[in-house]
């Protein structure tokens, strides 16, 4: 196996999993805040999609699937360049997705971006540096490797949220 379909493995379980986690809630359940604090699964699931859609463009130079079509499909009052990276409590509220499928269809988009971005991927790609704001500087290889680990992390926590019971 090399690099690239090793990755592209990675992925390809990163969006099973992303689309086990909605697939049988309803809107409610989606947006409950856990201890009424907590991050809900939707705004759990548009972090995730919105997370790799900026860090594989950034990376591969290709348009972000939220600007070519799905910021003004969900229509959130943020600036179109907003992951989700520090919000509020009032702003994680404002994350309402009220058809859940729309969330797996971002994630989709994404996730072909990802698919082009990864086939062919080679070891001077992966060398490539890509921000040198940090020491050692950052490479395209570790960019990735960061960004499987958040969305795993973000998944898991998705479907840990999932799993609570309802509190009235």
């Amino acid at each position: 196996m090399d690099t690239s379909d090793l990755l592209i493995d990675h992925f390809r379980r990163i969006r099973e999993l992303y689309e086990s986690i909605p697939a049988d809630l309803d809107v409610e359940q989606a947006h409950r805040r856990p201890e009424g604090a907590g991050n809900p699964i939707a705004w759990l699931l548009w972090h995730t999609a919105r997370v790799q859609d900026d860090h594989v463009a950034g990376l591969s130079g290709a348009q972000q699937a939220w600007h070519a079509r799905w910021a003004d499909e969900f229509g959130l009052p943020f600036d179109r360049g907003d992951i989700g990276y520090g919000h509020s409590s009032d702003e994680v509220d404002a994350v309402r997705i009220e058809q859940l499928e729309d969330l797996v269809g971002y994630h989709e988009a994404v996730h072909q971006l990802t698919l082009a971005y990864l086939d062919g991927l080679d070891a001077d790609e992966l060398d490539r540096i890509v921000d040198r704001n940090w020491d050692p500087p950052v490479t395209a290889g570790v960019r990735l490797v960061s960004l499987v680990g958040d969305c795993l992390q973000h998944l898991g926590q998705a479907a840990y949220v999932k799993g609570l019971p309802a509190r009235s």
